[in-house]
């Protein structure tokens, strides 16, 4: 027995030790009546009483004024004696007077079946206290900027797309109060043919995906009336990435879309009112040009009319309206070519010697008060663009500079490789390789307003009958056709250049000449089977006499479909298919690629005097006449055997 108390003593020496050391636990023994009986350390540092200073005390000495008149001490012992337990968190003080938050339990000590006291646990909890209420506070602060604002709809979706809360912006854009809206699907807001496409499970997808979903799409208020809303879903998860649903934010952009349909619609006012100018000006300058031509070739023709007319008149008259029809040609070239709707017949040629090759049509161009100068370098600058088109550009620029200089002056023409194209007018700049060619001049110069509509058809600063206003235009573009630019730097007294830039086709071979088909002998043309394709009854029955007196055999159709029909009935009987391009129905091209495909060896010849077929794909790689075509023209393509 004696051992056996030993023993006994022994473990409680031990277990109070151990109570001793802990520092983070107020563990102590009140008596039955309440009375604290045993005191360990983190006691002390909790609560500043020393062992000798409180054992003998009641416990409800820890508890404030107000706890201790509701007899909250005496409430927890009995409740811990009744139920087996008490625990709860309150306001305790320590021996300076200073509150702390504890987490407070009391178990009662029984010992044979008699209540002898409780052993009561306590800890100090007041920073776990303080942050659960800073986060509280700080989710109510939340709520409130949330709730507070109005402009935007802010509220949250559970994992299936429910609405969980609804702020004032969201009431005031969509119409429904909250409690008319929480634990219904947000799809509701959307339009029903959005709804049948499956939008709002698609924009829940995205968000989960892509981490965001955001867009502009009408939606639908309580009223049913429909708005226009930008919107942004993001989806919610835990710290272990747990989906909690979604954060939805939308915002009324109805004012905003109206505004900016206003606006375009403004500008495609002012689009069109432009149009309408230009459409004017051009109208006005064409009518102005072609009416000078026909006058020429009106006149022409009347005289030739005349009997007894003398020869050498006749000559002069036929000439004239050779050269008119000439002129005419021309100007309707620069016309197409500053829509960029002119066909381009591309070559590969080296700029340097092209110029070269112009200097004496330019010198005699430019007159003797206007000295030319030439800074070309000795290596090849080889682009590939339309040769013919090329030195149009070049005379235009050329002419240009030398009306700049009425008492006389100097040009300059001179080519270089550059890397890359600034920005001009407004677009952004090209990358790349590209030959710039500048023609300099030390004129009159032009003003910043001038310099805005040079390129405009038909714009001219020169006194009437003095130009056109086409050349520049032509310039313009050519260069755009060309995947090129056209730049112009100008000032005041001071002089004007002209900078067009081209691709360099460096690396490509150089293109033959071309032959000549003036050179073409008619007595050395052999006479072909032509089938001639034209819907233009006058152009069709003019150029079937043409062809007859160049000693062809011609059959003429007014269509595509009578073509083939034609050449299904007799195939052998045809050696050339000549076809003009826009037809109605099925059209030149069309014809040609169907003919390609099933008679291979048959050759085919395209004309045309514009279509957008041609200026955007080309002509397929088949041979093309332009209109107006000359004899010169058709012997060409009578010479020519490829397809």
């Amino acid at each position: 027995m004696l051992s056996r108390r030993l023993t006994d003593l022994a473990q409680a020496e031990r277990f109070q030790l151990l109570l001793g050391a802990v520092k983070d636990y107020a563990i102590y023994l009140l008596d039955a009546e309440g009375h604290v009986a045993t005191w360990n350390t983190g006691a002390q540092l909790f609560k500043g009483y020393t062992a000798d200073e409180i054992i003998g005390r009641h416990f409800s000495t820890f508890y404030t004024e107000e706890d201790r008149a509701a007899g909250l001490p005496e409430r927890a012992l009995r409740t811990a004696a009744e139920t087996g337990r008490f625990e709860a968190e309150g306001w305790r003080v320590r021996k300076d007077g200073t509150r702390f938050w504890t987490h407070v339990v009391i178990d009662p000590v029984i010992d044979q079946g008699e209540l002898i006291g409780y052993a009561k646990i306590t800890r100090d909890v007041t920073d776990r206290r303080a942050a659960h209420e800073a986060l509280r506070e700080s989710e109510r602060r939340f709520e409130i900027l949330v709730q507070g604002v109005h402009d935007y709809a802010i509220y949250m979706l559970d994992p299936e797309g429910v609405v969980t809360n609804w702020n004032a912006g969201a009431q005031a854009i969509k119409g429904y109060a909250a409690d008319e809206i929480v634990g219904r699907h947000f799809s509701l807001f959307y339009t029903p043919e959005d709804r049948e496409a499956g939008a709002p499970a698609r924009a829940l997808a995205t968000a989960l995906s892509e981490g965001k979903f955001s867009g502009e799409a009408q939606r639908v208020r309580k009223n049913g009336e429909r708005f226009w809303a930008s919107v942004v879903i993001d989806p919610i998860r835990d710290e272990s990435g747990q989906l909690l649903g979604f954060a939805k934010v939308t915002r009324d952009i109805t004012e905003r879309r109206r505004a900016e349909e206003e606006l375009e619609q403004s500008r495609e006012a002012l689009v069109q009112a432009q149009k309408m100018e230009a459409i004017g000006r051009l109208t006005g300058g064409v009518a102005h040009d072609f009416n000078n031509l026909l006058t020429v070739i009106r006149a022409s023709a009347d005289f030739l009319r005349r009997p007894g007319l003398a020869e050498d008149k006749r000559a002069r008259y036929v000439e004239a309206i050779a050269e008119t029809a000439e002129r005419a040609a021309t100007l309707t070239g620069q016309l197409l070519a500053f829509a960029r709707r002119q066909p381009l017949q591309p070559e590969v040629f080296d700029v340097c010697a092209r110029l070269q090759g112009l200097l004496r049509i330019i010198g005699s161009t430019i007159g003797s008060s206007v000295t030319i100068e030439i800074d070309l370098p000795e290596t090849e600058h080889v682009v590939e663009a339309d040769p013919s088109q090329f030195d149009t550009a070049v005379l235009n620029m050329v002419i240009n500079a030398r009306d700049a200089m009425p008492r006389g002056g100097t040009i300059r023409i001179g080519a270089r490789m550059v890397d890359g194209v600034p920005a001009v007018r407004g677009h952004a700049p090209a990358l790349g390789a590209f030959v710039a060619v500048d023609i300099a001049d030390d004129g009159t110069g032009m003003s910043p307003e001038t310099l805005k509509k040079i390129f405009e058809p038909f714009f001219t600063t020169k006194p009437v009958d003095k130009g056109t206003g086409l050349g520049l235009s032509q310039v313009y573009g050519f260069a755009k056709q060309s995947r090129g630019e056209i730049d112009v730097e100008s000032r005041l007294d001071v002089g004007t250049t002209f900078t067009l830039y081209l691709p360099s086709a460096d690396g490509r071979a150089l293109s033959g000449p071309a032959p000549d088909p003036a050179l073409v002998d008619l007595a050395t043309v052999a006479r072909r089977r032509i089938l001639l394709v034209e819907d233009n009854e006058g152009v069709g029955r003019f150029a079937a006499g043409l062809l007859k007196e160049l000693g062809q055999a011609v059959t003429w159709v007014g269509d595509g479909q009578a073509a083939l029909k034609q050449l299904n009935n007799s195939r052998d009987a045809f050696d050339l298919v000549f076809s003009d391009v826009v037809m109605p129905g099925m059209s030149g091209i069309e014809l040609a690629q169907h003919i390609q495909q099933r008679w291979p060896d048959l050759q085919v010849a395209l004309t045309s005097g514009y279509s957008h077929v041609i200026a955007e794909q080309g002509s397929q790689g088949f041979p093309l006449v332009r209109k107006p075509y000359s004899i010169d023209g058709l012997l060409a393509i009578l010479g020519s055997r490829s397809t």
